[in-house]
């Protein structure tokens, strides 16, 4: 999954970048508000991770903007403002989370997750229906009753497909998701990943859409 993390102090990125590539995430990292609203431009990011008192552009700023254009990114704000006129500031504005520094790796994590889920409109750690289903906590994926782990980059290209079942995702798309900046991805990268999945379920857990690329089918869906 690729996050987009907004925060001046270098201390605190410096933690956060480890913290979130251990938990197997792949970070762009930004120091200052107007590269935050840049990235969001240029990029499909899983989460922001945004800080509110950046350099160039403030928090709340970047927030507005993305949510002007239309952005739907869950964003968590980390702060260590704690006043309730900007907990309510950044909420009213389109935040899903806020969270008070300093605050503990797993805390952060556990949000991000349940920030998922409610974006998908899931009560529990979940994606997909009773055929297919997406572990987000455990990162498992169950498939016609047989259920298996996956790795960090299958787990991020399920959880991309999953999010948007009956879209179909093309190949740009796909490494947008799953790459951060300045990684090397070789151009059979997704087809590897495809391959990968379909070796532990089945090759129709994926349908490939020739010339537009793959999409997940769940009950009744239609490719779109």
């Amino acid at each position: 999954m690729r996050v987009l993390l907004v925060e001046d102090d270098l201390q605190i990125g410096q933690s956060l970048l480890r913290a979130l590539e251990d938990a197997d995430y792949s970070v762009d990292w930004v120091r200052d508000g107007v590269a935050g609203s840049r990235a969001l431009e240029a990029a499909e990011y899983t989460v922001v991770l945004l800080d509110l008192g950046l350099p160039g552009m403030g928090g709340i700023d970047v927030l507005k903007r993305a949510r002007d254009a239309g952005n739907p990114v869950p964003v968590v704000i980390l702060t260590a403002r704690d006043d309730l006129e900007t907990r309510v500031e950044g909420l009213d504005v389109g935040a899903d989370d806020y969270v008070l520094k300093p605050f503990l790796v797993p805390e952060l994590l556990a949000r991000i997750r349940a920030v998922l889920r409610r974006k998908a409109g899931y009560a529990v750690s979940r994606l997909g229906d009773d055929t297919l289903s997406l572990d987000l906590d455990k990162r498992t994926l169950t498939c016609n009753g047989n259920t298996g782990a996956l790795s960090a980059r299958e787990f991020a290209l399920m959880l991309a497909l999953l999010e948007r079942p009956g879209t179909i995702l093309s190949r740009d798309q796909l490494e947008d998701r799953l790459y951060g900046w300045g990684k090397e991805v070789e151009s059979n990268a997704v087809d590897v990943l495809i391959h990968s999945v379909r070796k532990k379920f089945g090759n129709a857990v994926i349908r490939n859409v020739r010339g537009l690329g793959w999409t997940i089918m769940l009950g009744g869906q239609t490719p779109s």
